[in-house]
């Protein structure tokens, strides 16, 4: 058995699909409508909206099978996400890669597989939506596109429940995706019991960029330093634009020591652009930090209020 590669881009594909928040979530008709119309079109056993995660692929719409995941290293999905096109298996049994698959030696026997690669955006693959079958079966070109139109429906519903979960301007969480993605990562900080630490920005004297160079000016501030954060920051580190001109970041598993490394490494990033970018304004911002231990009560809330407080501190020296 051939077990999937990973994509180059794993940690910012998996960063991507958790800020969506829909993984274990229940069903909903708008997908469950598709599988169900799939289902019925092409007369398979199994349609699904499958989402592969770390080490799991879970299904968003399930229509004909009685699991809700399994493993990734033997999910077909897992490869399909590896394709710009559709992912076709004519037969199984036949195919050296899936021949000795326990998916294809047991249940639920899979002979025939088609997928269809859901992109975020190019290159950013989170799942697929794909057709299961216990016999062997090709697809015409026009069944082809059939899937890849249906494949289209379910990208533009999960597109919309990006919107709600991705600042559009600076294209890393907003509100409410950071704090998503907070919950997941202190439950995983509790888990293995290490600490974390939040970290509150706020840009300095952004309303005079505004008002002297114009918004575009602010949009190329606001998008420049969330890039400086993106690129400066441990992949497993969760960024987020909070509202207006604050940014938000949780560090996992981070002493103090390593906090105020990380941050001096921002620091200096910062200061690189505002030297090679040639404005008649240089981007600067003020930063409250708060740390806590893995077995604090405190609601996530609270604790950015504390490292939000912590800044206007720093503001105000």
């Amino acid at each position: 058995m051939q077990k999937p590669a990973l994509p180059e881009n794993e940690a910012e594909r998996l960063y991507a699909l958790r800020t969506l928040g829909i993984l274990d979530t229940g069903h909903e008709e708008r997908f469950d409508r598709v599988t169900r119309i799939a289902k019925r079109m092409f007369g398979v056993d199994i349609a699904l909206v499958s989402l592969i995660d770390e080490n799991r692929q879970w299904f968003k719409s399930n229509q004909g099978l009685d699991v809700a995941e399994t493993p990734r290293d033997i999910s077909f999905c897992a490869h399909g996400i590896n394709q710009d096109g559709l992912f076709i298996i004519p037969n199984a049994i036949e195919d050296e890669r899936f021949c000795d698959n326990p998916l294809v030696i047991s249940g639920p026997k899979i002979r025939f597989y088609a997928g269809y690669p859901l992109k975020l955006r190019p290159g950013l693959k989170i799942g697929t939506l794909c057709l299961i079958d216990s016999s062997p079966r090709e697809m015409s070109e026009e069944d082809q596109q059939i899937l890849t139109d249906l494949g289209l429906m379910i990208e533009q519903e999960v597109k919309s429940i990006q919107l709600a979960t991705l600042d559009e301007l600076t294209l890393i969480s907003n509100r409410r995706g950071f704090l998503i993605l907070v919950d997941y990562s202190i439950s995983m900080c509790k888990r293995f019991k290490v600490p974390f630490t939040f970290v509150f920005f706020d840009l300095n004297k952004f309303k005079l960029i505004n008002d002297t160079y114009g918004h575009h000016e602010g949009d190329y501030v606001l998008k420049t330093f969330a890039r400086l954060m993106l690129e400066t920051f441990r992949e497993s580190d969760v960024v987020g634009r909070y509202g207006g001109d604050e940014f938000t970041l949780m560090l996992s598993n981070a002493r103090e020591e390593q906090v105020s490394t990380r941050l001096a490494q921002f620091a200096q990033a910062v200061t690189e652009e505002n030297n090679s970018n040639q404005k008649p304004y240089i981007i600067e911002y003020s930063v409250g930090i708060a740390s806590f231990d893995p077995d604090t009560e405190l609601t996530i809330e609270t604790m950015i209020n504390l490292a939000d407080a912590a800044m206007y501190k720093d503001k105000s020296r």
